[in-house]
């Protein structure tokens, strides 16, 4: 009896030492000196979910991505998305049949560069090259700068599209959240009158954006592939007759883009208990970035973005010719940002709270592209000194004050973001092929020989 007792004594202690290794926050006991700092941050920043709002879920953890209730995510139809995403047999209607499946969505949101375009100015049709991550890509000289698809503004990061109920720089596509009451700006004959069928941004994007890119379905390719039993599981519930369309195509690149998430950075790994995922030196810039710099004021969430527009007097991408963009470029629609879409004087100059994971391979920053590093971006906004002289001061968010930081604490800032924020395994979302057997994410000459195929 004496040796039970003895027995169940020590497996006691046992039990006891296994289920308080770990704290509340899931990382390991004892957590001291900046990791005890950090974890009250995150529990004071996180509320009532602590670290756990902070968490980013596995990329097919459905239940946990969010996602548009009229296009519900399926396996099926996010691998039909990262499919047609890279798919450039979609490029059925570009203006100069030369260009005619040279490009994709992966054109200008290449996973090398952190799903946004490898050159200031993203270019889809009127194209040519590749290099290694998009860098290389040039207009074709048989092209009238007028005629390149280009648009004014910084291609927008694919990257955690999930927590953003409308999207792009200005909002302007989603018919739900901050979209509610802008009816009247979803003019007809536009892309904005996507936002019509109901659908959240991410899907609308998709939906417009393949029209405005001229791409649509190539029937030969989905009935002689795999593309059709694809498309037949995934919108089953879709009559026959509409279930090949620009609309179920943007619904399943639109599925798959929600699943395109950082989790494999350093950061996510600290919160999910590995104390030694981060150097001393980014714990100290997490502290920074939940402090001192209240960069979470505007970054909060999974993402570390917002629904929330701020005026923070960054310059346009004004076709300067610097930095790869085109003269000529007409910024008249982009330049007042949310309140060039809404028509709302108080909302001029304000564009979205970007994401801010997987920078670090990012080349240009900012809505005009006119950053080349993440310390630029943190340097500007500790001056709290607005580039942008169009920008009036009455319209400059709150938040763009000096914020006082030295030198080392804008080093520990930056090691932060750029390399604890990073996921530099985000390849693992590219598909090893397409249905068309296409080069990709472009199949023009060029880039067929930078990337050695076909």
């Amino acid at each position: 009896m004496r040796k039970l007792s003895t027995y169940l004594l020590g497996m006691l202690v046992i039990l006891f030492s296994i289920t308080s290794c770990k704290n509340d926050s899931g990382l390991d006991d004892p957590a001291t000196g900046e990791d005890a700092e950090l974890i009250d941050a995150l529990d004071a920043a996180g509320g009532l979910a602590g670290l756990n709002h902070f968490k980013l879920p596995e990329s097919n953890d459905y239940h946990n991505i969010p996602q548009d209730p009229n296009n519900p995510l399926t396996s099926v139809k996010v691998e039909l998305g990262r499919k047609l995403f890279y798919e450039t047999g979609l490029a059925v209607s570009p203006n100069n049949p030369e260009s005619t499946g040279d490009y994709s969505c992966a054109s200008c949101h290449v996973p090398g560069s952190c799903f946004q375009a490898g050159i200031r100015q993203g270019i889809g049709e009127g194209g040519v090259g590749f290099g290694y991550a998009g860098e290389s890509r040039l207009p074709n000289a048989d092209y009238d700068v007028l005629d390149l698809d280009i648009q004014p503004i910084r291609t927008p990061s694919a990257i955690h599209g999930a927590y953003n109920r409308t999207s792009l720089w200005n909002g302007q596509f989603g018919a739900v959240g901050p979209n509610v009451g802008t009816e009247s700006n979803w003019t007809v004959e536009t892309p904005k009158e996507t936002n019509f069928m109901g659908y959240e941004g991410l899907e609308t994007q998709a939906i417009a954006g393949l029209k405005v890119h001229r791409m649509d379905v190539d029937m030969d390719l989905v009935s002689n592939s795999y593309y059709k039993d694809l498309f037949d599981l995934a919108f089953g519930d879709f009559e026959e007759s509409e279930r090949y369309t620009r609309e179920t195509i943007g619904l399943a690149i639109a599925a798959y883009e929600r699943t395109i998430i950082a989790n494999k950075a350093p950061f996510q790994d600290w919160i999910k208990g590995d104390q030694n995922a981060m150097t001393q030196q980014q714990k100290l810039g997490a502290l920074l970035f939940f402090g001192k710099a209240g960069c979470n004021s505007c970054h909060d969430g999974p993402a570390l973005n917002s629904e929330a527009f701020h005026a923070m007097g960054m310059n346009d991408l004004d076709g300067d010719g610097v930095y790869g963009d085109f003269p000529d470029t007409d910024i008249s629609n982009t330049a007042k940002g949310r309140g060039g879409f809404t028509g709302n004087p108080d909302d001029d100059y304000k564009f979205k709270t970007p994401q801010l994971y997987s920078l670090k391979a990012m080349k240009f920053l900012g809505h005009g592209a006119t950053f080349t590093s993440v310390r630029e971006v943190i340097e500007y906004k500790n001056e709290g000194i607005a580039e942008n002289s169009e920008v009036p001061e009455s319209q400059l968010s709150p938040m763009m004050r000096p914020l006082g930081l030295t030198d080392a604490e804008i080093d520990q800032l930056t090691d932060f973001v750029e390399n604890a924020l990073n996921d530099d395994e985000l390849y693992r979302y590219v598909p090893s092929s397409i249905a068309s057997g296409n080069c990709f994410p472009n199949n023009d000459p060029q880039s067929q020989a930078d990337m050695g195929c076909n």
